[in-house]
């Protein structure tokens, strides 16, 4: 018997414009554009994956081929989502609505027998709608073979293209289109809505589980709820901080602010007895240099701004202590040393030795003057072969010159004498230059 369970990025798709997250500079012009009925003929969603493409594309399909509860409406910026045709898009049966891949489908002759399909007057709505994800797959001779229909397709056909690299996209394609770009979702969003769906699917959570899991989704609201649904299978349908950093593989942020303690004390020792423990518990040591960089990032930030991270925060009374604690150029250095460990670590023998490696490396680079007494060792004098010299300062050596010319600088610093110039003897010439055989005072006179 098959499960009827539907993963929550699924069942909680949005299928209207309301309940789209983090897009309402997106949804603002496509609703006006429909209520004012101004449409354009060809659009194209740019942004990461899992922000809303492919959804925002159904819901404008459904807008254009809406017919309403009672089968008499027109196009509007309110799907029913009840009608034939809204149910049909949403379950992905809709002939007039057709989804292509250009990552498999992007030779000339797919583009060639899409653009003859496209000639033909829809069968069942008001509008075909062509629906072109990540459109940058497709060959050139592809784009050659669909500028002159994305530039006056036939007035029943609208075409939509979606890429994650707009880069790639040809300026002759970019110039036909509507182009919106979709923005990252925030944390704070993620997490609010996140919070919603737990409330109405009545599983327990933490709210610091909910923002761990909204960084770890790097922008994408389908990651977002894939992780999430992955959180609540490995936690045993509540949802805490503890258990979903050990499913990321995680350090547990007591174990990042006892590296920075150790590395204040400049404890050396301290800080390879916690790596050893991180490795003993399996933890990731790539997140755990991610997730130093993110403690130093927001110490940084709190020592320019103070009230940059919120009192709700678990670290925030850690992170002000650091901020007092550190000077911000070591911030920014052991910030640098952390990011150029992560980057490393495919380089090194292994994780542990890369992520030990970066923290002996901020110990090393550590300012002499703050680091612990005991961990440099004085230089022994009795080994010094050379006398300490004592210069005089500039006062001293001013002084000096005034008052008894300049060679009384070295009879009072201890510096040697100048030496003074050698009178030639009676009857002979000064010259000026001087070669290796002649003699300071140089050849005798004619006279």
């Amino acid at each position: 018997m098959s499960s009827s369970y539907q993963v929550l990025a699924r069942k909680w798709r949005p299928h209207d414009f309301e309940t789209i997250v983090g897009q309402d500079h997106v949804v603002t012009a496509l609703t006006r554009a429909l209520t004012e009925k101004r449409l354009h003929h060809a659009y194209l969603f740019t942004g990461t994956r899992g922000v809303g493409k492919t959804t925002i594309s159904r819901i404008f399909a459904k807008a254009l081929n809406c017919q309403g509860a009672d089968g008499q409406g027109d196009m509007t910026a309110h799907p029913c989502g009840v009608c034939p045709a809204c149910r049909a898009i949403d379950e992905g049966r809709y002939p007039d609505y057709i989804e292509m891949d250009a990552a498999s489908n992007r030779s000339v002759e797919d583009m060639t027998a899409l653009l003859e399909r496209a000639m033909y007057a829809p069968t069942h709505g008001r509008f075909k709608v062509y629906m072109i994800d990540e459109v940058h797959m497709l060959s050139s001779t592809a784009f050659n073979a669909m500028l002159k229909t994305l530039e006056e397709p036939p007035e029943y056909v609208k075409f939509i293209l979606a890429t994650t690299d707009p880069q790639k996209v040809p300026i002759t394609v970019l110039s036909r289109c509507l182009q919106f770009n979709l923005r990252n979702m925030t944390p704070q969003g993620i997490v609010g809505h996140m919070s919603h769906i737990l409330q109405v699917e009545g599983i327990p959570f933490e709210e610091g589980a909910l923002r761990v899991l909204a960084t770890g989704a790097r922008g994408s609201m389908r990651d977002g709820l894939s992780l999430l649904d992955q959180a609540i299978a490995y936690c045993g349908n509540t949802v805490t901080q503890d258990g979903v950093r050990r499913m990321l593989g995680m350090s547990g942020s007591e174990m990042l602010t006892a590296i920075l303690r150790a590395l204040a004390a400049g404890d050396g020792a301290k800080m390879v007895e916690i790596a050893d423990a991180m490795q003993t518990q399996g933890l990731s040591f790539a997140q755990a240099l991610r997730d130093l960089a993110g403690l130093l990032h927001r110490t940084a930030l709190v020592q320019r701004v103070p009230t940059a991270v919120s009192p709700e925060d678990p670290d925030c009374e850690a992170i002000q202590a650091f901020a007092q604690l550190f000077g911000p150029e070591e911030i920014q250095l052991y910030y640098q040393v952390a990011l150029h460990g992560r980057n490393d670590l495919n380089l090194a023998p292994d994780e542990y030795a890369g992520f030990t490696m970066a923290l002996l490396r901020m110990l090393a680079f550590k300012p002499a003057g703050m680091r612990a007494a005991s961990k440099v060792p004085a230089r022994d004098a009795s080994r010094s072969q050379v006398p300490p010299v004592s210069m005089p300062s500039m006062p001293q050596a001013m002084a000096s010159t005034t008052t008894d010319g300049p060679r009384a600088v070295g009879r009072s610093s201890g510096l040697p004498p100048i030496p003074t110039p050698v009178e030639p003897p009676p009857g002979l010439a000064p010259v000026t230059t001087l070669d290796d055989d002649t003699p300071p005072w140089g050849e005798p006179s004619a006279s």
